[in-house]
């Protein structure tokens, strides 16, 4: 018998794929690189569905990761600001393909469509 292969062999783009397409991730880093250097509240704005606990959590690990930085102006009121990194930037021709993607999604919802109609589950009286 054989040893299974571990994940990051069997696809590896896998880790990349967890990091880059987490549920915030792509939106925060598309909206950073779409209108440039933002604040939190104009994040919040642009991304209506996040909540503050949920955009500071990303803000933080996008971070750590390298993926964004954040600068503290000491001013009064304070100001903070969170921008994409070079290393984020060169994650763009990759959003940019998917977007030009997004087209086809139509496509999805109509096989979706097409399927569920061909594949409708039975009712219990039916199966009899």
């Amino acid at each position: 018998m054989t040893e299974p292969t571990p994940p990051e062999q069997a696809c590896p783009i896998a880790p990349v794929v967890d990091l880059v397409f987490s549920r915030w991730t792509t939106p925060i880093l598309w909206t950073l690189n779409e209108h440039g250097r933002q604040r939190f509240s104009e994040l919040e704005h642009r991304i209506t569905t996040i909540t503050p606990k949920v955009l500071t959590q990303r803000l933080r690990a996008l971070e750590r990761d390298g993926l964004i930085t954040r600068t503290y102006h000491p001013e009064v009121p304070p100001r903070v600001e969170y921008e994409i990194t070079p290393l984020a930037k060169t994650l763009v021709p990759i959003f940019k393909a998917l977007a030009t993607w997004t087209p086809n999604l139509q496509k999805v919802h109509t096989a979706r469509h097409t399927y569920d109609q061909t594949h409708k589950p039975k009712k219990a009286h039916d199966r009899n």
